[in-house]
This record gives C-alpha cells, structure tokens and sequence, in this order.
C-alpha cells in the first residue's frame, strides 16, 4: 500500500479536533464507529496505508461533521452515488462536466447554476 499523507492528516486533525471536546473520538473508539479496526486507522492516519473505501470515508466525514466530497477528493475518491448518476446519463453528464470545466466555472457559479435549477424545479 502506498499511503496518503494528506488524507491520513486532514482525518487525524479532525479527529483530534473532536476529541478535544468528545471523549468518544479516540482512534480505537473512532475506528470501531466506522467500522474499521485501530490499527488500519493508524495506519492511515499516519500515511502508511490507503484511505479505506469511499463508504467508510463517507461514514468518517458524518461522524467528523465535515463535508464528505472534500474527504473523498482528497483520498483520490468519488462518491459512490456520483459514479451511478453518470452511469445513468453517461453522454449528458460528461458533456456538462467537460462544458464546466473548459469554460473553467468557479465553486461560486456551479453554486449558483444548482440553486437555478433547484428553484426552477420546485415551481
């Protein structure tokens, strides 16, 4: 296994952010709430292993109370529910990804366009 030293931190500084306030988020008691055992979490907080699975990053980012998009792009990750929404539109989405990305649109305008649509959709 490779490792990720930038997930392995970000994840060890939230947790040890938590923990200041809730006991409950020590490695050994934070891993066994995700589901994975102690020394695989070490492992990854120290950059020696992998991120675990999107599933369980996503768990993380829950009991973390952090955005689990962000965990997941920085473990080199997608959300499970993103690959299956291509999937169901593959020709459309990628068209619109590639629109968005070559027209470089900022986080403020893809906001912005998703706010349209919500609002639109709801009348």
């Amino acid at each position: 296994m490779a490792g990720n030293p930038a997930f392995g931190n970000r994840i060890r500084e939230l947790r040890e952010a938590k923990r200041q306030t809730d006991p409950t988020f020590s490695l050994r008691q934070f891993a066994q709430r995700v589901g994975i055992s102690a020394t695989f979490l070490s492992k990854v907080e120290r950059g020696e292993f992998d991120p675990p699975s999107a599933e369980n990053i996503i768990k993380m980012a829950e009991l973390l109370g952090t955005d689990a998009d962000e965990l997941l792009a920085l473990a080199g990750r997608v959300d499970p529910e993103l690959d299956e929404i291509i999937r169901q539109r593959p020709k459309a989405m990628a068209e619109f990804l590639r629109t968005a990305h070559q027209h470089q649109l900022t986080a403020d305008e893809i906001a912005e366009l998703t706010r349209r649509i919500r609002r639109d959709r709801q009348e």
